[in-house]
């Protein structure tokens, strides 16, 4: 029996209720949800996450975040640069003892980055070369040929220590696609297990993303792994189209955190996979709002307010028309597959200039207040007057409003009766 039939036998009801949710909601015109049927998920929030301009994490933050990553299911946790520091060797170790999920270890083509890696005891060693021209010439100043074969002799020395192996043409999307794939060809026939196919300057689309795994799938018996960056917005996109062209994993960091623009967001893939692709991912989405908030105290990098899955607009709403709709019914304006409770989140009715009378009667109701139809249009206006001004309107600012209008207050009727 498969993982995805296991879960639904355990938990029937749940999937069950969940399945008809999604058949409702796909009725329309995006009524497929079919195109991927495995998604793993290595997340590289201590490795290249790390690699954030500013961005340091000690040897406790990276213990913990790792548990969490860990607690949650978590496929692959790339813990580290072992050859680095004798601090991140550390770390990477200690990481790889300590949890229960495969560790990874990053390694150039370089003898001591790979012994560094493999005396880490990571599960995995991921090993990589830029196969670029632009890379090749001006960083590693190396020949097509010398790349190629430090690539073979680090895939054969992981696979001679019997260690699972990664290999990644550093810059892929940029390398000329028949030495991609002649250096695909050397790998896979050196026995690596993954083949990582990354777009390191963020320059690949979808569509052209796409055909660009979908050959690399083709090509060799090695699993197929994607790690896109978010120069132009779309490493999300471009991580899902990889799973579309058969790639069994994307490589991803909570809040999208990494180099320049960062990486495909784990909390992005992971809720487009779960929800829209209707893929068992197997990880603790619940946990999702919690690992975002952590990494953004440890990061130091904010997480915008209108941030897919974890912003703190992500299921707030401020709209008549829309708050009206979601006091009903969530699904109205929501996307209705992916609700906060799925996340760890909280829906909220924020008040201001857009309010409408929906969310003020409900947030005065919730507050213990019983008002009438023109007691809820006076502190409307008020509401709408005071965020017009750029002002926060607060469950305080709130009640002072109501006791203004005189609303009246059925805990302090009761206290009156008593």
């Amino acid at each position: 029996m498969s993982r995805r039939n296991r879960l639904q036998v355990q938990c029937p009801t749940l999937r069950a209720r969940r399945l008809r949710r999604r058949i409702e909601f796909f009725r329309g015109t995006l009524n497929s949800t079919s195109e991927v049927t495995e998604a793993r998920i290595f997340d590289t929030t201590l490795r290249d996450g790390e690699q954030s301009p500013r961005t340091s994490f000690s040897y406790e933050d990276k213990r913990e975040i790792a548990a969490v990553l860990d607690d949650m299911g978590t496929h692959v946790i790339e813990a580290g640069f072992p050859v680095n520091s004798d601090a991140e060797f550390e770390a990477v170790r200690d990481i790889a003892e300590a949890t229960s999920t495969t560790t990874c270890g990053l390694a150039r083509v370089v003898e001591k980055d790979v012994e560094a890696a493999l005396d880490s005891g990571v599960e995995l060693v991921h090993v990589f070369v830029s196969t670029s021209d632009v890379q090749l010439e001006d960083s590693m100043h190396a020949t097509r040929e010398q790349a190629k074969e430090r690539a073979v002799q680090s895939v054969e020395r992981v696979k001679e220590a019997g260690v699972e192996c990664m290999f990644s043409p550093m810059d892929a999307t940029r390398t000329d696609e028949a030495f991609l794939m002649e250096v695909v060809d050397a790998v896979s026939e050196a026995g690596t297990d993954w083949i990582n196919i990354p777009d390191t300057c963020g320059v690949a689309t979808p569509g052209r993303f796409r055909d660009m795994i979908a050959k690399v799938v083709d090509r060799t018996d090695a699993r197929i792994d994607v790690h896109t960056h978010d120069d132009f917005g779309l490493a999300a996109a471009n991580a899902l189209s990889g799973y579309e062209a058969g790639a069994a994993q994307a490589q991803v960091s909570v809040n999208g955190i990494g180099e320049r623009a960062g990486n495909a967001a784990y909390e992005e893939v992971v809720m487009a996979l779960e929800s829209l692709y209707d893929v068992d991912t197997g990880i603790d989405t619940t946990r999702i709002t919690e690992i975002s908030r952590t990494i953004e105290g440890k990061s130091d990098i904010p997480v915008p307010a209108n941030k897919p899955v974890v912003g703190r607009n992500a299921f707030s709403h401020e709209s008549g028309i829309h708050a009206a709709g979601v006091i009903e019914n969530s699904d109205t304006f929501e996307p209705g597959v992916m609700t906060p409770e799925m996340v760890g989140a909280e829906r909220e009715l924020v008040l201001g200039k857009h309010t409408g009378q929906h969310s003020v009667r409900e947030r005065l109701v919730d507050a213990g207040y019983e008002p009438t139809d023109e007691e809820v249009r006076a502190v409307t206006r008020r509401v709408k007057e005071y965020g017009a001004e750029k002002n926060r309107v607060t469950m305080q600012v709130l009640e002072e409003f109501a006791q203004d209008v005189g609303v009246d207050r059925e805990v302090e009727e009761e206290e009156v009766r008593a």
